[in-house]
């Protein structure tokens, strides 16, 4: 019987090739409604996501931190040496009656105080790892004034001083003393009068005391004899290219103890 009798068309492969077919798969059920939680269901504290903050009830009242509470944070402050023209709220013009009349946003500025040779001073909260800058709102905060904050930076500073050490470097009769400690105060200590005596002491005895303060973890000084002109100039270039390599500088120019007092090296 030929196809057109048959009733089939080409490639029709007709009723029994459709017997030979497996039965479709079944219909998967349909899921089941979302159902929103209660309302007012109590939070799960141990939810990885759920917006809710674990309580740590040993973890320290905020308030109490630093830079809230003027008794944690007076001993932990210190002078830090800055380049010169640093921008910031000047200790002269800082009250609290004129921090309240000014716009907030300059309450964020650093509270910056006058160092030696033209170089700026602000203060530091110290942390682990890292320092917070004492600004307008750290004073509204604690309620004193800048000269507590003076008081207390530097008294500080004589405490730490007094022990940190100095590395002494010889070459016939060069003489370099200096403080590189690591832990942030170094340049610093030369606003210590007793500081600058120990330099004198060490130093005075042999020529003019050079002193480099190239960035905030070194203070350098050494002893300039008469005709030893090279002297200078080597150290001129250590200043310079520590200062440049710095992360954190201070300045390039060589400084010169002149009756206990900093001034800027003339040769």
């Amino acid at each position: 019987m030929d196809d057109q009798a048959s009733g089939r068309r080409d490639g029709d492969p007709g009723p029994d090739h459709d017997r030979d077919r497996p039965p479709p798969a079944p219909l998967a059920p349909s899921p089941a409604p979302f159902a929103p939680p209660p309302a007012l269901a109590p939070v799960d504290p141990d939810a990885p996501v759920s917006g809710h903050a674990t309580e740590f009830p040993d973890a320290p009242v905020a308030s109490l931190a630093p830079e809230h509470d003027w008794s944690a944070a007076a001993s932990l402050i210190f002078p830090l040496l800055r380049p010169v023209g640093t921008v910031g709220l000047h200790v002269s013009e800082v009250d609290q009656a004129a921090l309240l009349a000014t716009a907030r946003q300059s309450h964020a500025q650093p509270i910056v105080d006058d160092g030696p040779c033209g170089l700026s001073i602000v203060y530091a909260i110290a942390a682990s790892g890292f320092d917070v800058i004492v600004n307008g709102d750290h004073l509204l905060s604690w309620g004193v004034g800048p000269e507590a904050i003076q008081d207390a930076a530097i008294a500080n500073l004589v405490a730490w001083s007094a022990s940190a050490p100095w590395t002494a470097e010889s070459s016939g009769d060069r003489l370099l003393l200096s403080s590189d400690s690591g832990a942030g105060w170094d340049a610093t200590r030369i606003l210590l009068p007793e500081v600058r005596a120990h330099l004198a002491r060490e130093l005075g005895r042999a020529g003019r005391i050079l002193v480099g303060l190239p960035e905030r973890h070194l203070l350098v000084a050494g002893s300039l004899r008469a005709g030893d002109e090279e002297f200078g100039v080597l150290f001129r270039e250590f200043v310079a290219e520590q200062s440049g390599g710095s992360d954190e500088p201070i300045d390039r120019r060589v400084f010169e103890l002149v009756g206990g007092q900093l001034v800027e090296f003339e040769p």
